[in-house]
């Protein structure tokens, strides 16, 4: 015997009924989820797409032209005279190098404003980025070392900043807040210490501190494209898999830590690898301006609504390899440092980007 409902219907047509609004529920879910991948998918491709592209360029045409015919015999062991020496030893060794260090420092940048939950808290702004360059000035200034010196020098310096913001941050929902105005702080007095390093400097080496200061490709090695290249395989997927917790902190960090995320764990996890990013780029080609203050913003624009630290990483290494470009044939018979150009575009992008923000969590 069916049996009969307040309205008039069997329970078995509530059943039936209940079970088509779930499915319906359901298909919109999976609708709603399908759109950001398919956006993210086409983001991704088109950004590899354009940033080989940039390469090709940067690596084929110039100066001196190398034909791409020339280009592959010449990778695989032919000597080309002229051409060989260009591409093997200016050209591409460049390319390669901003695709990494732009892909460092747009990572970094990226994560460090989502853990911080501010678009301002780039680690260029937060005064990593100076800790490592005032540490690469002294070594060069007062100690007079190259290489590999300089880069343990960046290191530490990047890594003494990054400390002293952590030990002055405290814990709970203040935090971050703390390290954004400590980074701000030391910040300033990290740039007055390379200032004052350079006016007790002589001529020339001031000239080449500024030159290193102002961010630059120009004398990148094979051995330096290789270290770098290592770093950035092991950082880059580590800070991927860390970052995917972190949209979980926007909740604040009692509630997070509420949901199972080891707020303070993940918080020095996420900032020792950005650390160790920054520090090992900046080293090698100085502090790139803007780089990893605008890829997050450019990254969050392109794929609103998620960790945008891959994304970010692209839109660095787009970014470098066009800027050096630019630098290098923009004004004929003058090759600007990389950083004087990224300089130059990024105050007024981000000025547009303030003045068209929307007013959604993802535009800010």
């Amino acid at each position: 015997m069916a049996t009969f409902t307040a309205s008039g219907t069997t329970a078995s047509d509530a059943v039936a009924s209940g079970t088509t609004a779930s499915g319906d529920v359901a298909r919109h879910l999976a609708a709603a989820r399908r759109g950001p991948r398919r956006r993210r998918v086409l983001v991704v491709g088109a950004l590899l797409l354009l940033l080989v592209t940039l390469v090709l360029v940067r690596a084929l045409l110039g100066d001196y032209r190398v034909s791409f015919v020339d280009a592959i015999a010449i990778i695989g062991g032919e000597q080309i005279p002229g051409a060989s020496f260009v591409l093997m030893e200016s050209t591409l060794p460049r390319a390669v190098m901003a695709v990494l260090a732009g892909a460092a420092f747009g990572a970094a940048g990226s994560a460090f404003q989502v853990l911080l939950r501010n678009p301002l808290a780039s680690p260029d702004v937060l005064g990593i980025t100076l800790g490592a360059s005032a540490g690469a000035v002294i070594a060069v200034v007062t100690f007079g070392v190259r290489g590999t010196p300089v880069t343990l020098a960046a290191l530490a310096g990047a890594f003494g900043a990054a400390a002293l913001i952590l030990s002055q941050a405290g814990g709970r929902g203040g935090a971050t807040g703390r390290m954004v105005l400590v980074g701000v702080a030391l910040a300033a007095g990290l740039s007055a210490v390379v200032h004052w390093v350079l006016v007790r400097a002589s001529i020339y080496q001031a000239q080449d501190a500024l030159i290193w200061l102002s961010g630059s490709l120009n004398s990148v090695t094979w051995a330096e494209i290789a270290r770098l290249l290592v770093l950035d395989a092991v950082l880059i997927p580590l800070l991927l898999v860390l970052g995917s917790a972190l949209p979980v902190l926007r909740l604040g960090d009692d509630l997070a830590a509420g949901l199972g995320v080891r707020v303070g764990p993940l918080r020095v996890g996420v900032t020792l690898i950005v650390v160790a990013l920054v520090a090992s780029a900046t080293a090698v080609v100085g502090p790139i301006a803007f780089v990893g203050f605008l890829a997050g913003p450019i990254a969050r624009r392109l794929v609103p609504g998620r960790p945008a630290i891959g994304i970010g990483a692209l839109v660095g290494a787009v970014v470098v390899v066009a800027a050096d470009y630019a630098a290098a044939c923009a004004i004929p018979g003058t090759a600007l440092p990389v950083g004087v150009v990224t300089g130059l575009l990024g105050a007024p992008v981000l000025l547009w980007m303030l003045r068209s923000r929307t007013t959604s969590p993802e535009g800010r």
